[in-house]
This record gives structure tokens, C-alpha cells and sequence, in this order.
């Protein structure tokens, strides 16, 4: 079997690639939209408003002032915004 010598710049690109492609693509929809963040390691939940992100952090809006979360150290997130076309019973 025959081994291919690959330069490190080719697995940056190919790795790169794969995460641009298989990414989370629902965090830019959740863009100023206020949740609820719950870490993985427990504690106080944080509640706030994505203000932005990249692909290791995620930047939130709170009461007391702006927040960056680590991706790996979150368990889950939790719109609170109603949803559109949603009608509360009255």
C-alpha cells in the first residue's frame, strides 16, 4: 500500500473545509435572539442576548455586562424569544 506525503498546509485547508461545511449552522440564526445557556459543568444558568460568535466562542449580551462562552463548556442553549406566528392563550 502506497502512502501519500501531504504538505501541513493541505490538512489545514481539507480540515478547515470539513468544519465550514459541517459546522453548526443554527447559532447565526440564534444572533440576537435572547437564550438561556446552560454549562456543561452546572452552576448558574446564563441568560442573555448572542450578540456574536466565531467558531470556539460565543459572545452573549447580560444584564451585567458581555459574556464570552467557550462551545466545548456548553451543555445547552435555550431560546426564550416566542417564536414567530406564536399566540400566547389569553
Amino acid at each position: 500500500m502506497a502512502t501519500k506525503e501531504v504538505s501541513p498546509k493541505t490538512v489545514v485547508k481539507e480540515t478547515k473545509g470539513i468544519a465550514e461545511r459541517h459546522g453548526p449552522q443554527f447559532i447565526p440564526k440564534l444572533r440576537g435572539k435572547k437564550v438561556i445557556i446552560r454549562l456543561i459543568s452546572g452552576g448558574q444558568p446564563v441568560t442573555g442576548t448572542i450578540e456574536g460568535y466565531n467558531p470556539q466562542e460565543i459572545l452573549i449580551q447580560t444584564a451585567k455586562g458581555q459574556l464570552l462562552v467557550f462551545k466545548h463548556a456548553i451543555a445547552t442553549i435555550e431560546i426564550v424569544d416566542d417564536p414567530k406566528g406564536y399566540k400566547a392563550d389569553t
